[in-house]
């Protein structure tokens, strides 16, 4: 594993009907992640013309970190709560930044 940051974005799709059910579980989420260590962003968005498509866009430290986040028991919650909100299973992209407008 790299100590380079990395960013890591996720799609995902949302049974119709339970977007905002979903909004409220991951808000929880959002507020002890962003409290870890080596968290520099932890963002979700929701797509304007279709609000079952999220996006969940987050920027850590080194993936050293993230593998440290992804054995945080409220993430595994999520995952295991993840069929009950998801119409696939998410498509989770790792990145590296090689250029920025600074």
């Amino acid at each position: 594993m790299s100590n380079q940051q990395v960013t890591v974005t996720a799609r995902l799709k949302v049974k119709p009907g339970l977007e905002n059910e979903f909004k409220q579980e991951f808000q929880a989420v959002i507020a002890l992640t962003v409290k870890e260590e080596g968290c520099i962003n932890y963002d979700l968005h929701q797509s304007v013309d279709d609000p079952s498509l999220f996006l969940l866009h987050e920027n850590w430290v080194s993936q050293e970190i993230l593998a440290q986040h992804l054995e945080q028991p409220y993430i595994k919650g999520l995952g295991e709560k993840s069929g009950r909100f998801l119409v696939d299973p998410p498509e989770v992209k790792l990145w590296q930044q090689i250029a920025n407008n600074s």
